[in-house]
């Protein structure tokens, strides 16, 4: 007989878990509550996401294994502009909801959350605009979750379409829909329209009347055609615009501006179309192609069909591909190229206002190609350039600001004032570091205006008001000034030089002493000298000048830097005494002996012939004596020239001297053999390139000297390479190689620039460390005693 079997019916119940996350960085404006709203619902999870002050904060409720799958992918698969600093869990009760959605934003607290850089036009947006049928079929404001203006158009934080200046657009019937439709690419784009409900374009008159036609872009273009001067409403602020084949059209734009030699970058359509013009190696190419679409340096090629006036002198172009849907209108099939620069007079910001445009570029353009929806923040293209093979920004603006920058450690805020030149300014709070923009140089009102309102909005935007405010030591800087009217704040003076250092120090988050190389024009020395040949032991709390270039006067102080011929007068005066006047007659330095001898007596007395370290000097005089250049007509124009002149020689058989001296335990690199070397070469009818790569290849060689002859003093092999000298590629590729052959390690720029551009962030850091306080005695004197020469 079978024995009795009971089924018994039993049921598993399933634990249910809520977890809230806080998902902080740059987590609005690009796309991440659409993500995070698809991948719950993957997960079968309910709950919602919501933008706030802090960040994006999520509620999932579902199973445990759901839930730590959906917190995996959180990490591994968000979208390509986010970036993510800090997830934050906390358990709470779950309550049986069954959906997920996006809820309205969580506006209470303090700010937190990153507002995103602008990004460049994406690909699915860019078929859409080329496709005949599309609703949005070549409408000029096109965008979705991912692509779009995103700082430019910002009040506040969260980004939201409230918070931007796409509120006064409501959304038609189907852009509604899209926005609400979560399989749909706009869903929750903040930025979303089309023809019938957003932004229009508007053409007027140098006089600002309005031009009336059916199509203002067809009637741009034809103007562009015909060589008109048209300033574009762009991004960030307005672009003055002409055919860069056009060379009478490109020269009209040069006598308008009052931009005698300096380049103009251009824009072109596509990556073949670059490749047309210069020369592209492929990290050049995916700078070219990145959603943050810079300007990027690269070497021209001879016959490229472009304008003699474009960039006179250089042997590189300025490239940049289309980034709003407008700009890929404007190059679809007319142009070459676009000439694309700075709708503004010299000296000043860039224009952002319709009305502002009109006034301030008034006797410049001809037209003015504009559009109702407003920039509510100055952002100029950003530079950069290919350099071993990574980016190295040159100029720090749109499409990276104001993505912070992570250094090690946690700071007390500190509100960082910048330089005089190529001004930015910086707030660090914690472990991020917020870089401005790029502001310029501080001569004009216009540009200090600017200042402030780029103060305010890191204020704004980071909700922090420093009570530590960092500043040059310069005593006649503005933002110095600006500083000293701070009342009731503590006020940091930093060194040009060490802020250079500790700037690229930062960005690599070394914190350990390192030999900083800073070679730039012109920073205020501990002893009143004009410094910018500098050799230094340094870390974050402080450091020890161990060498910098031997000094030589500069005869007439300032305007030395736009008369190239008078550094080379001091240099020759150090390497042959009375006899220098003979040899910049022969060189054709100076008309005759008796100008020769007003200069002699000026130095010889001290009057108005500061003394000085600057390589950024030696390059203007190295240029003067090759012939290169005399006169300069912008900042950095005689270098530039020269590094021009370097490239068209492959290698020289030349040999170029340096020595290198000891004075008071400072290593002095002493160039008046090599002063003297190029010029009997040059008298002797040597080629001037060959001459100008002998020189190149010489400071690679004297700064791997100076740096072994301080690493066997203090057993430092980590150097740092900073300054704006070393925007020069062959310098800075050639320094690097030299060092790392010798055995150092060596770290770069490449998250903010070599040149002054990067001073604020140093600056930040170094009076972070200062007011700390706990520590700083014991990490000074680790700095300056221990690694003593």
């Amino acid at each position: 007989m079978a024995a009795d079997t009971d089924c018994v019916n039993q049921t598993v119940t399933v634990m249910k878990r809520r977890v809230r996350c806080l998902v902080q960085g740059t987590v609005q404006g690009v796309g991440f509550r659409p993500f995070v709203y698809r991948t719950a619902r993957s997960c079968h999870l309910a709950g919602f996401v919501c933008n706030s002050r802090s960040g994006v904060i999520i509620e999932v409720e579902g199973e445990d294994t759901d839930i730590e799958r959906f917190l995996e992918l959180l990490r591994m698969d968000a979208p390509p502009r986010s970036e993510i600093t800090d997830i934050t869990l906390h358990e709470q009760e779950p309550f049986g909801e069954h959906a997920f959605r996006i809820v309205q934003s969580y506006m209470a607290g303090v700010t937190e959350a990153h507002c995103p850089p602008d990004t460049a036009l994406c690909e699915a947006c860019r078929d859409e605009l080329l496709r005949p049928g599309d609703r949005r079929f070549r409408y000029p404001f096109i965008t979705c979750s991912i692509c779009g203006p995103r700082l430019t158009i910002v009040r506040d934080i969260p980004y939201d379409r409230a918070n931007t200046a796409m509120s006064c657009f409501p959304l038609c019937a189907q852009c509604a829909a899209e926005y609400t439709d979560p399989a749909d690419r706009r869903f929750h784009a903040e930025t979303i329209a089309c023809p019938v409900c957003g932004p229009q374009l508007a053409l007027y008159d140098a006089t600002g009347a309005p031009v009336v036609c059916t199509d203002p872009l067809a009637e741009t273009l034809r103007h562009l055609r015909h060589g008109a001067i048209v300033a574009v409403k762009g991004l960030g602020g307005f672009h003055l615009c002409v055919d860069a084949a056009n060379d009478a059209a490109v020269r009209r734009l040069r006598s308008r501006k009052c931009r005698e030699e300096k380049p103009f970058a251009i824009m072109v359509n596509d990556i073949a179309q670059a490749e047309a013009l210069a020369e592209l190696d492929d990290a050049e190419r995916d700078l070219l192609r990145s959603p943050e679409r810079p300007i990027v340096l690269v070497r021209k090629k001879s016959a490229n069909h472009l304008s003699d006036a474009v960039a006179p002198g250089m042997a590189t172009l300025g490239i940049m591909l289309p980034y709003t849907p407008l700009q890929h209108l404007l190059l679809e099939n007319d142009f070459i190229a676009l000439v694309m620069t700075s709708g503004n007079r010299t000296d000043e910001p860039i224009c952002i206002g319709n009305r502002e445009a009109i006034k301030r570029l008034n006797g410049i353009a001809d037209f003015f190609l504009v559009h109702n929806r407003d920039i509510l923040v100055r952002c100029d293209d950003s530079i950069a350039m290919s350099a071993a093979g990574a980016p190295y920004i040159l100029r720090r603006a749109r499409g990276f600001v104001p993505k912070p920058i992570s250094v090690d450690g946690s700071f007390p805020p500190v509100l960082a004032l910048g330089p005089h030149l190529k001004a930015t300014v910086c707030i660090l709070k914690n472990d991020q570091a917020f870089v401005s923009q790029h502001l310029g140089d501080m001569d004009t009102p216009q540009a200090r205006d600017f200042f402030h309102e780029s103060i305010e909005l890191l204020r704004h935007i980071t909700q922090c008001t420093p009570d530590i405010i960092a500043h040059d030591m310069h005593p006649g800087y503005y933002s110095t000034r600006v500083a000293l009217e701070m009342g009731g704040r503590l006020r940091i003076a930093v060194q040009h030089h060490h802020a250079h250092i500790v700037s690229c120090m930062a960005e690599n988050r070394i914190n350990r002493p390192v030999i900083g190389i800073a070679m730039d024009g012109t920073g205020y020395g501990d002893d009143g000298m004009v410094w910018g040949g500098e050799f230094l032991v340094a870390d974050a709390s402080g450091y020890r000048r161990a060498g910098h270039i031997a000094y030589f006067k500069l005869p007439g102080g300032a305007q030395a830097v736009r008369e190239p011929w008078r550094c080379a007068a001091g240099l020759l005066r150090e390497a042959y005494g009375s006899r220098w006047i003979e040899k910049a007659v022969r060189l054709g330095l100076v008309p005759e002996k008796s100008a020769g001898l007003l200069i002699e007596k000026s130095m010889e007395q001290g009057i108005n012939a500061p003394l000085t370290s600057s390589l950024g000097r030696v390059f203007d005089a190295v240029a003067a004596l090759l012939g290169v250049r005399q006169r300069t007509s912008f900042e950095g124009q005689a270098a530039m020239e020269l590094e021009a002149v370097a490239a068209g020689c492959d290698d020289t058989e030349v040999a170029v001297p340096f020595d290198i001296r000891e004075h008071e335990g400072v290593f002095l690199l002493d160039l008046r053999s090599t002063v003297a070397a190029l010029c009997e070469y040059r008298c002797a009818g040597t080629a001037p390139a060959m001459l100008a790569k002998a020189f190149h290849q010489m400071l690679c060689r004297a700064c791997t000297a100076m740096a072994e002859r301080i690493r066997a003093a203090t057993g430092i092999a980590s150097v740092v390479l900073s300054g704006g000298c070393f925007q020069n590629k062959q310098l800075l590729e050639g320094c690097s190689a030299a060092l790392q052959r010798s055995g150092f390690s060596v770290a770069v720029h490449r998250l903010v620039p070599p040149n002054d551009g990067g001073i604020a962030l140093g600056q930040a850091v170094i009076a972070g460390i200062r007011a700390c306080g706990t520590g700083r005695e014991e990490r000074t004197s680790f700095c300056i005693e221990r690694h003593k020469l």
